[in-house]
């Protein structure tokens, strides 16, 4: 499980049935939990519906060579809910 930071959109997620790609330490030691879902976020969506602590940060990347990805990172627990950039359905 990710941090308490995230622990709603993440439960959210599952219980709504959305694929589960990937979990574990992404790629740095500066990651701790990274765990990646088969959806595209609607960011200001999920910023409305949930009440996330100011250290939950948008992130974004656009990178193709590397995986372009979008979602939520906990900058204090270094912890992320991540999603696809596009070519899945939107949530929420």
């Amino acid at each position: 499980m990710v941090c308490s930071h995230l622990a709603a959109l993440e439960q959210a997620l599952l219980a709504s049935g959305v694929k589960e790609t990937s979990r574990g330490q992404a790629w740095s030691k500066n990651c701790r939990e990274w765990v990646y879902f088969d959806v595209v976020f609607d960011l200001s969506a999920l910023r409305a519906r949930f009440a996330f602590a100011p250290c939950v940060e948008d992130s974004e990347n656009l990178d193709p060579k590397s995986g372009q990805e979008r979602g939520l990172y906990c900058a204090q627990c270094q912890d992320a809910v991540m999603g696809r950039f596009e070519g899945a359905a939107l949530y929420p």
